[in-house]
């Protein structure tokens, strides 16, 4: 996410890092790096004037040009501004006071409007909230059974419409029916539309008014760009908008769109997906989206995503095993499954600061998640005694292992030695354990779990 622009930010201040005092030339010079660097990634022109101009105002100033390190006053101005544009303060969670409370969900087909619904669906019911998905998407085939599909895999129950039901019927019948079940929030996944299509945004409006929604969210994918600001604001003329859902953060997104859409159309962004999986939905931060933008990464984000997923008990259990000296090859695959739990290795240490060995670390990719999987299934293979006691793994057992996980014998080989250089290194040097183990930039010939050879 966001990895071209997080490239050019930081050669821009790598720039201003160098210079020992920053003049209004080598500002203006780095002015005109970021509104390039902005104009590539696909945000709107008119976005970016005004925060350069922003920018601008607060930089060409003695408090900048005269400070002991400029750079980083500029860093802070820009990561400010940032922030500004995205929206400011961080999104709050949504209002579902009602009986029950309504959220309709709009955007173009293709968005990622039923998977979202799906998520959104689960995070009200983990907080306590029981939701109803409703299949309002009657344009679209086999919409229904997707939703169908969604609300099974996060235990939530639809309502399907009946045959030659329209949209402000079934809208109506899905509030009765939820007092009726006892479900809080009803959740409207209705049907992808162009917003030139006048007849479907004439419906969509009928619709609103039909069921009066507590929220109104626009979902919007983050890859389509400028296309996803110029059709939210055209919805957002139609309906009263409380809110955008960005999807697709995940992928190859230059970030447009994050940046522009808050802007343009003056609609907060309130959550953001960040992977395939029914828990990757996140309520949106501008200040932390801003520093990952910029490659200071987000700590705090990670922290919680670790708190959230990671076994206290188990940790607690692991510490104890490291102070007596027993990593096993069986706490080794536990730990990899507890790192799994967090999402997809490249998401993870996205949010890691983008500096000296930690971005080397984030520069993974589909190849060393296999590479994961591949450590995993060899431990897999192995039984309880040979994970406990490597010492027991001769030539023969090593075949079986590597038929066993789709490997070879080189690469079962690979993989226990580099266990006992961890098991070495853990003896005497347990903090930065994860760094060295995932990265491998601290084992003797720089190898670590993601190398190949």
């Amino acid at each position: 996410m966001f990895e071209g622009l997080q490239d050019k930010f930081q050669e821009v201040f790598k720039r201003l890092r160098g210079e020992g005092k920053i003049s209004e030339e080598h500002l203006a010079q780095a002015l005109k790096q970021i509104r390039l660097a902005l104009l590539e990634a696909d945000v709107h022109f008119r976005v970016v004037k005004e925060f350069l101009v922003r920018v601008e105002e607060k930089a060409i100033g003695e408090q900048v040009l005269l400070s002991l390190s400029p750079a980083q006053q500029v860093i802070k101005i820009v990561r400010d501004e940032l922030a500004a544009t995205l929206g400011g303060e961080d999104a709050k969670e949504l209002r579902v006071d009602g009986s029950p409370a309504v959220i309709l969900m709009c955007g173009l087909q293709g968005s990622g409007k039923t998977t979202t619904s799906g998520k959104l669906a689960k995070r009200l019911a983990g907080r306590g909230r029981y939701p109803l998905l409703v299949a309002a998407d009657l344009q679209r085939a086999a919409a229904v059974e997707q939703l169908v599909q969604v609300g099974s895999q996060v235990g939530v129950p639809v309502l399907q419409p009946n045959p030659g039901e329209k949209v402000l019927d079934l809208g109506r019948r899905a509030l009765r029916e939820a007092r009726d079940r006892g479900r809080d929030v009803v959740i409207l996944d209705t049907a992808g539309r162009l917003h030139v299509d006048q007849a479907l945004m004439a419906e969509i409006a009928e619709l609103a008014k039909a069921v009066e929604p507590d929220e109104i969210l626009y979902v919007a994918d983050a890859m389509t760009g400028q296309d996803a600001v110029r059709s939210a604001q055209e919805f957002s003329r139609v309906l009263p908008l409380s809110g955008v859902l960005l999807t697709k953060l995940d992928g190859d997104s230059r970030g447009g769109a994050a940046l522009s859409v808050r802007s343009v159309t003056q609609v907060p962004i309130r959550y953001v997906g960040v992977g395939e999986k029914s828990g990757d939905l996140e309520l949106f931060s501008p200040a932390r989206m801003a520093s990952r933008i910029l490659g200071m990464g987000d700590v705090l984000s990670l922290i919680e995503k670790a708190q959230e997923t990671v076994d206290a008990k188990e940790a607690e259990r692991l510490a104890e095993r490291l102070s007596r000296n027993e990593f096993t090859l069986e706490d080794l695959r536990d730990q990899l499954r507890q790192v799994r739990k967090m999402g997809p290795l490249k998401s993870v240490l996205e949010m890691l600061p983008k500096i000296g060995a930690l971005k080397e670390m984030s520069q993974v990719g589909d190849a060393d998640e296999r590479r994961l999987t591949a450590v995993e299934a060899m431990i897999n293979s192995m039984t309880l005694d040979e994970r406990r006691t490597p010492g027991l793994l001769n030539g023969s057992r090593k075949r079986r292992i590597a038929k066993g996980s789709g490997t070879s014998v080189q690469e079962v080989n690979q993989v226990l030695k580099q266990y006992l250089q961890m098991k070495r290194m853990m003896k005497g040097v347990k903090q930065g354990f994860m760094k060295k183990a995932f990265a491998g930039k601290g084992f003797p010939g720089g190898k670590g779990l993601l190398s190949r050879r």
